[in-house]
């Protein structure tokens, strides 16, 4: 399934086997930690199909693949299922190693893996401003707070 298409909730089929030399992404469009394994693939050149979720009407099979109800989760073409953003792409990127994104030295790659969280701090105001903002509350508090948060991200650079 592509990822524009619609998502899989409540009574949909099981999807087939994953192709061999492929690997699967469980996925919900609009999700910023399934985003992060969508950009490591993407960035990795990694042949991939992605199935989009409806997370707030999740399918019986997809809760037996991942009891934690969450997305992204990757199926392999032997059937192993990993699921956890931080773990999925740290997977990715030890599994396909002709391109690496993350330094080997261990230093460097506590850098970029902190300089993540601190971004990851930032991504939910991306989504609560607008929507505060389409329901008419004030936003201006949370504006203020992504400031000092971009501020902070930059001096973590």
């Amino acid at each position: 399934m592509d990822s524009s298409q619609k998502a899989l909730g409540k009574g949909s089929a099981t999807p087939g086997p994953v192709p061999k030399g492929q690997i699967r992404l469980y996925s919900m469009r609009f999700c910023p930690f399934a985003q992060r394994t969508r950009l490591v693939l993407h960035a990795k050149g990694i042949k991939h199909d992605t199935i989009n979720i409806n997370l707030k009407d999740k399918p019986d099979w997809f809760l037996e693949k991942n009891p934690l109800g969450l997305v992204p989760l990757l199926e392999t073409s032997g059937g192993q299922l990993i699921y956890e953003s931080p773990i999925t792409c740290d997977y990715l990127d030890e599994v396909y190693t002709e391109k690496k994104l993350l330094p080997s030295d261990p230093f460097q790659k506590a850098q970029q893996k902190m300089l993540l969280e601190h971004f990851s701090k930032i991504v939910p105001y991306f989504y609560k401003i607008p929507t505060g903002r389409r329901n008419g509350e004030d936003t201006s508090k949370l504006e203020e707070e992504l400031k000092e948060k971009l501020v902070k991200l930059n001096e973590a650079r």
